[in-house]
């Protein structure tokens, strides 16, 4: 069995009765390191990782899903983690955001909405000797390759 899909299983299965939290990855790292990244709403409670890792270490070593050792972590994503799911933007409306595109090109601006194909960003443009004016961009999900909440210290 592949130990992803199953692992995305026992998790989904252990936040079902939890609209608040949702899966954003799984990843077996290089040295046997198996990291969950789970989200929430309103934020992820470390008394959340500890459940959910208790029951998907739990399930693995029953099945003996993973033949040899492995270190198992459960997190939220960091801030330099970059967004993955839908859900992760909505969270985010209102930050400032730093998109790549598969064209090469970056955009940096607030998150206004999120459409079922892709986000709406504000961007400052610059136009020289006027003052800043701001202007809505499209940007649908295939054409993005990372985006970041970036953190203002103002």
């Amino acid at each position: 069995m592949n130990v992803e899909k199953r692992v995305t299983e026992l998790v989904e299965e252990k936040i079902a009765d939890r609209d608040d939290l949702f899966l954003v990855d799984i990843k077996m790292a290089p040295g046997n390191k198996l990291l969950i990244l789970i989200d929430g709403d309103n934020g992820v409670d470390i008394k959340d990782c500890v459940a959910i890792s208790r029951h998907v270490g739990f399930h693995l070593e029953e099945e003996n899903a993973i033949e040899t050792a492995y270190n198992l972590e459960v997190s939220s994503p960091g801030i330099d983690t970059p967004l993955k799911s839908t859900r992760q933007y909505q969270k985010n409306v209102g930050r400032l955001l730093s998109v790549k595109k598969t064209d090469g090109s970056q955009l940096e601006g607030n998150l206004l909405s999120v459409e079922p194909e892709g986000i709406n960003i504000e961007q400052q443009i610059k136009v020289k000797g006027k003052k800043a004016e701001l202007k809505e961009v499209f940007v649908p999900f295939g054409e993005i390759t990372e985006t970041k909440v970036l953190i203002s210290f103002k």
